[in-house]
């Protein structure tokens, strides 16, 4: 079993930047990936990042690719994204999750991942 709590959000205005954090209870085996997805008021939970626990190989939603950067420290059990050049349309909030394995070709699809953490609001003003 595998606990998550994400923390770092919050309000920023249009261009800052924030840092989201995840930190991960239970064990986390070098075969796991983690992943950053977002829901948007209105909108369906959508694939942000995602990272492979062993080797730190790193995906990015075309959305967020250049501006957000996923990285994970494995003596903390903690996954981070930080996210730059933020714009209003970026408000959501923001989930981490483990996928105890990884899909070449469903990394993105929220369906695969076994663990998932509470949220935190990210907010962008104009």
């Amino acid at each position: 079993q595998v606990q998550l709590v994400e923390s770092g959000g919050g309000l920023v205005q249009a261009g800052g930047s924030l840092r989201l954090s995840c930190a991960a209870s239970g064990r986390i085996f070098s075969y796991y990936s983690m992943g950053w997805f977002r829901q948007r008021p209105g909108k369906e939970r959508e694939f942000v990042a995602a990272i492979r626990w062993s080797s730190g190989s790193t995906y990015y939603a075309d959305s967020t690719k250049g501006r957000f950067t996923i990285s994970r420290d494995n003596a903390k059990n903690t996954v981070y994204l930080q996210m730059n050049s933020l714009k209003p349309e970026d408000t959501a909030v923001y989930y981490c999750a483990v996928d105890k394995g990884f899909s070449y070709s469903d990394y993105d699809r929220e369906v695969v991942y076994d663990y998932w953490g509470q949220g935190t609001q990210v907010t962008v003003s104009s």
